[in-house]
């Protein structure tokens, strides 16, 4: 019978959501830090702002999916701990 583990870290939603989630502060430090003039060119809208907040968000969200529903992995015994097991 095989046993059962969390992928954990290993999670691929973890990893891009961590990517994101840089991708995202870095945005947001810039939005915050925008010159005014900048954001007047993209007609009044702090886009590295918005941008940033909207990675940070679905970072979060990726990460909730991930501890809600995580990826269950079979693990299998060897047969030393097989034969240990049925004696």
């Amino acid at each position: 019978m095989a046993d059962k583990k969390k992928a954990g870290a290993f999670d691929i939603r973890v990893v891009i959501a961590l990517l994101i989630a840089i991708y995202g502060l870095v945005l947001t430090i810039l939005g915050i830090i925008a010159d005014p003039a900048e954001v007047a060119k993209a007609d009044g809208i702090n886009i590295n702002l918005w941008g940033g907040i909207g990675m940070l968000v679905f970072a979060a969200v990726f990460i909730g999916w991930a501890r809600l529903r995580p990826i269950v992995v079979p693990v299998e015994k060897s047969t030393d701990e097989a034969a240990e097991t049925s004696e």
